[in-house]
């Protein structure tokens, strides 16, 4: 009666204002039919399943090893062997300093210390001890000799040397990545010349609600997704929590990820963290609507949609842990069918058919 009601309603202002012939007025109405009466939607079967809690945060990849590497010597660079995003291995060659001036400087040594070695020799046959003499003079004797010589002085010159000859080629003291290379060749050396990242692993610090802390704890799964590629997920697990709170309500989570290729240091990341919990009723999102201010799922029975009045308790990013608000005299029982799509512009009582 009252859809009757409507379609000469609709009928009469199409006539009277002029805009329209029986043939759209035919339209109009077979269009309200459909609406009113071939409402399509999708449906699922209420059931206890597990819920996975999800915790969602943000944070921001770092190298699980980073050093900044620079020159233990002065002087001119006389090769690079490495560019921005050169993969190298421990011990690898990544740059070379000119060693003319530091050659020169062991020949020198080296021949001060021959010098002093001699002068040694002639410290122990004036206190008595003789070339070739099987006696060994006391450690305290030769300590005296060495000093009064000057050969103490120059074995430590020579051992000098020979460090700083060797430090003139700067080798990679880890395996990883080369980033930020800041000297190049025929350049005099600096305070930094690259920095080294090892991301094989990469940490990431994150931090999530004071209410969530309980629902936390070292070696627990967590999953990344970066923001450059959101279909994007990779695992990893929490290494440490940190046992206070911040003036924010926060608590700073520390996790690491096994780095699949295709993550790098400071890249920008989702995190989540999830937790099963069984025997929940669970609901996609997309059947949760508000209605009143109030949220509303809708049972499918013999061909209509019935409004019941719900509570969300826990979300993830698809899903609700729902529950009958009894205050408003609602039921939701296991079996129930649900309408998870098309219920947008339902009311209670529409007629509706399941999607094929």
């Amino acid at each position: 009666m009252k859809r009757s009601f409507v379609y000469a309603t609709l009928l009469t202002i199409l006539v009277s204002c002029g805009k329209g012939d029986k043939k759209d007025a035919a339209n109009v109405e077979e269009r309200m039919t459909t609406r009113l009466e071939h409402n399509e939607v999708e449906v699922d079967t209420l059931r206890l399943r597990p819920f996975m809690r999800e915790i969602v945060s943000n944070g921001r990849l770092e190298a699980a090893r980073r050093s900044e590497l620079s020159f233990a010597v002065t002087g001119v660079v006389e090769s690079v062997a490495v560019k921005n995003g050169t993969r190298v291995g421990q011990g690898a060659l990544l740059a070379r300093v000119d060693t003319t001036e530091y050659s020169q400087q062991l020949r020198r040594s080296l021949l001060t210390l021959e010098k002093s070695r001699l002068e040694y020799l002639d410290v122990l046959v004036g206190l008595g001890y003789t070339l070739g003499d099987t006696i060994t003079p006391p450690q305290d004797v030769l300590r005296l000799a060495k000093i009064r010589s000057g050969y103490a002085d120059a074995l430590a010159s020579v051992e000098s040397d020979r460090r700083n000859l060797k430090q003139c080629s700067l080798r990679a003291p880890f395996g990883g990545k080369v980033a930020d290379v800041a000297t190049n060749a025929y350049e005099r050396t600096g305070d930094k010349f690259c920095v080294l990242l090892d991301d094989s692993h990469l940490n990431v610090r994150f931090t999530v609600l004071e209410s969530e802390y309980g629902a936390l704890q070292v070696g627990q799964a967590v999953a990344v997704t970066p923001y450059a590629n959101l279909t994007k997920e990779v695992t990893g697990r929490i290494t440490a929590i940190n046992p206070t709170i911040d003036n924010n309500g926060q608590v700073q989570v520390d996790a690491t990820i096994a780095n699949d290729g295709t993550l790098t240091d400071g890249m920008n990341v989702k995190v989540f963290v999830r937790q099963a919990l069984d025997n929940q009723l669970v609901v996609p999102k997309s059947a949760v609507v508000i209605r009143d201010n109030l949220e509303v799922l809708f049972r499918y029975e013999n061909g209509a949609a019935r409004w019941t009045y719900v509570l969300t308790s826990l979300a993830n990013s698809k899903e609700y842990v729902v529950r009958a608000n009894e205050e408003r005299g609602a039921e939701l029982k296991v079996g129930d069918i649900i309408i998870t799509s098309g219920n947008l512009n339902l009311a209670d009582g529409s007629e509706v058919t399941i999607k094929q």
